[in-house]
């Protein structure tokens, strides 16, 4: 069996499962947030009853984080449902936006908290909850309906997915990113080429990733369609996930011989700075391909584009420049935030790197990357053209319908920040 089918297999109680299988599912974590929390909360009440109590308060994480830094009424509303249910049923990993417990984006928390462990199931509202599976776990969304019949029964009905493996050989170029690895998958196979399929990652340049760079590419595997992504844990995984966690977890690896629906092998050594043209993932070009395209606007930010790695990397662009065009900066995590005043880049902060550069820094949350409020940091503004490290790059994704989205690294995003056109990085990187 692949890694998927055994962690699937396990928490069924089967020793064996197959694609196709059709089996319950125990949940060992249940994430929820602003946005779909409060239908969740609403569903839970009316089908076990309003004075019911959630299967079990140890594995429900609750983390506001995407319209959590607005005016908006409604909004605001969500936040106080949130608040008043984590009261109700003595929540324990309920992550106030007003208080110092707070963490940022969801799928950040969840591995800085611990919540991601080897060879758990995690089920979490958000089509990007598959980023967990960066950590050898089975992390998928689902919608509110199934959240709130986990919220009271623990379980969850799972059709078992076909897999499909994606090999990276070769050691890593300098200026190649996970974005641009993922980006080249989802252009090959395009945005519906893995429809309810794990997406395993493996080889090489996949192990030579830091664990933040890991999830940017199980993070975007929804955007192929993909039920799951996952990488199966090495030390760098267990270090990482030990450090933050005394839960006990027991890490699973897929069989030798275990059968995949297709798997394609990459040289990473012939890969390219990649972009995905407006307004699809899987709409692929090659950097050099769209060089000089003009932009209004640089973002690096959200799930799978505010981890410290990015950050970093845009660092090293843009240390001792200054960008041309509005260029917003918005941690995945208040943890990241941390880090960008501690971590150093030639003895100088990454934080002053950035700003000297004249970048605007925003607080950690998913912020422009969903739209959001018409006084969302960042949100984009009629026929703007944008380069982006976040995940979706639809009409109306980042707030504008009449606005552009480039989806490209770091790298990308940075090296055109200072030139006001789209820019291959390894023109300026040193």
């Amino acid at each position: 069996m692949t890694i998927t089918e055994k962690i699937i297999a396990r928490n069924a109680g089967r020793d064996r499962v197959a694609p196709g299988d059709n089996v319950w599912v125990d949940v060992d974590i249940l994430m929820t947030h602003d946005v779909c929390g409060p239908p969740t909360i609403d569903i839970f009440k009316r089908e076990f009853g309003s004075d019911a109590r959630v299967w079990d308060v140890e594995k429900l994480v609750v983390l506001p984080d995407h319209y959590v830094f607005t005016s908006n009424k409604h909004a605001n509303r969500n936040l106080e449902v949130l608040r008043e249910f984590a009261v109700e049923q003595r929540l324990p990993h309920y992550f106030d936006v007003e208080t110092d417990q707070y963490m940022g984006v969801c799928h950040a928390a969840l591995a800085e908290g611990g919540f991601n462990r080897p060879g758990i199931t995690l089920f979490g509202t958000d089509s990007h909850t598959c980023t967990s599976g960066a950590f050898g776990l089975f992390a998928t969304g689902i919608g509110n309906t199934d959240a709130a019949l986990i919220m009271g029964a623990g379980k969850i009905w799972v059709r078992v997915p076909e897999s499909m493996r994606f090999v990276f050989e070769g050691e890593l170029p300098p200026y190649i990113m996970a974005k641009d690895m993922i980006l080249a998958v989802i252009g090959d196979i395009g945005c519906d080429g893995a429809t309810y399929r794990a997406m395993e990652f493996d080889g090489q340049a996949v192990y030579e990733l830091p664990v933040g760079e890991r999830m940017t590419l199980t993070n975007m595997a929804i955007e192929a369609g993909g039920k799951n992504g996952i990488i199966a844990p090495d030390e760098v995984t267990l270090e990482y996930v030990r450090a933050r966690t005394d839960v006990e977890f027991e890490p699973i690896f897929g069989d030798d011989d275990a059968r995949y629906h297709t798997e394609l092998v990459y040289d990473v050594s012939g890969l390219e700075p990649m972009v995905a043209k407006p307004h699809r993932p899987d709409n692929r070009a090659r950097v050099t391909e769209v060089a000089g395209t003009h932009i209004d606007v640089a973002y690096i930010g959200s799930c799978t584009g505010g981890k410290l790695q990015d950050f970093e990397a845009a660092a090293r662009i843009l240390k001792g420049q200054e960008v041309v065009v509005p260029t917003y900066m918005v941690p995945a995590s208040t943890e990241v935030e941390r880090q960008l005043k501690t971590t150093l880049l030639d003895g100088v902060s990454l934080v002053d790197v950035l700003t000297n550069a004249g970048c605007r820094l925003g607080r950690s949350s998913c912020a422009a990357c969903l739209g959001g409020p018409p006084d969302t940091f960042g949100r984009t503004h009629a026929s703007e053209v944008v380069i982006s490290t976040t995940n979706r790059n639809f009409p109306g994704r980042m707030g504008s319908k009449q606005a552009s989205v480039f989806l490209a690294s770091p790298y990308t995003v940075a090296a055109s920040a200072l030139s006001g056109v789209i820019t291959d990085p390894r023109s300026v990187l040193v």
